[in-house]
């Protein structure tokens, strides 16, 4: 099939081009980069001109739109982008997806269940009153709420994926980034950082991540929502000891908290969904993704 990946130099957006690739598709991709590479726009999804031109010049199957600014902390202090193009942005290719047809792939998150505390099953956003605790959060609630309008009003085909604390090689450390990455390249680097201990979270790694959004091409349930998670839970104070001990460091760089403001206190996702439609089963325990993601970072950042 023919796909467009929006987002697709992004973190996840590049392991699910190369895996959609090994799948046999043919693959576009869209990101604000330039880029010198074949089937590449630079666009921004914000600018529905910028869409459009691509549209007008091909015909896709699928639409993976993982384009997002992200991170509870750049969308405070970047609201302008996160709203534009988060919000904007998604509705200009729902637009877009009622003119051409193709089916869409939205990549949501585990922050849209903000301060539920109980395990987070798919249907229970349509249970319960939930609030959202910080603007990401909101955009991408809001963004679920409008590909569920449109399928309403136009029979928009949209499979909506909430995606549980990816992290793996790929991700270059800003201050916005996951915990573990933020973890890894400062205990790399030997610089100090904090480690909010009333948190716990389930780790997805990079790869399973992409294999699961792949396998949606072979199972395509149009209104469907899944969680996509990884195998085990975790405190963040046992994930900084998993990196610090394979440095060999000790924790005198560290400072530990009790909580952070504004982000759920427990991630416990419910995966049976994905598992029985999406035949996705995780493989990658911290044990083996950390010391992964660790040499991946010492070749990048060319440490020993």
């Amino acid at each position: 099939m023919k796909i467009l990946v929006t987002g697709g130099k992004g973190v996840v957006g590049t392991h699910l081009v190369d895996k959609l690739k090994r799948m046999g598709h043919e693959v576009w991709v869209c990101d604000l980069k330039h880029s010198h590479e074949n089937n590449y726009y630079r666009c921004d999804v914000s600018k529905i001109r910028q869409l459009q031109t691509i549209f007008q010049h091909h015909t896709f199957d699928y639409v993976y739109h993982l384009a997002a600014e992200f991170g509870r902390w750049n969308g405070e202090d970047y609201y302008e982008d996160l709203w534009l193009t988060n919000a904007v942005g998604t509705k200009n290719l729902l637009r877009l997806q009622t003119e051409y047809g193709y089916k869409m792939v939205f990549t949501s998150s585990s922050e849209v269940y903000g301060d539920y505390d109980g395990v987070m099953v798919e249907d229970i956003m349509d249970l319960l009153e939930i609030k959202q605790m910080n603007d990401y959060a909101i955009t991408k609630w809001v963004n679920e709420m409008q590909i569920l309008n449109e399928a309403a009003m136009h029979g928009n085909q949209v499979v909506r994926i909430r995606i549980f604390n990816t992290y793996g090689p790929g991700e270059h450390f800003t201050p916005f980034r996951s915990a573990i990455c933020t973890f890894s390249y400062k205990a790399l680097h030997d610089l100090p950082y904090t480690v909010y201990l009333g948190h716990q979270r389930n780790a997805l790694y990079i790869e399973d991540c992409a294999i699961a959004l792949a396998n949606i091409t072979l199972n395509f349930k149009a209104g469907e929502v899944y969680n996509i998670a990884g195998i085990e839970m975790h405190d963040m104070k046992s994930v900084s000891d998993q990196i610090l001990n394979y440095l060999g460091k000790d924790d005198s760089k560290v400072t530990y908290k009790k909580e952070e403001l504004f982000t759920t206190k427990i991630k416990q996702p419910d995966i049976s969904k994905a598992q029985r439609d999406l035949f996705y089963e995780p493989q990658f325990f911290l044990e083996v993704g950390i010391p992964r993601t660790l040499e991946w970072m010492r070749s990048v950042y060319g440490l020993k």
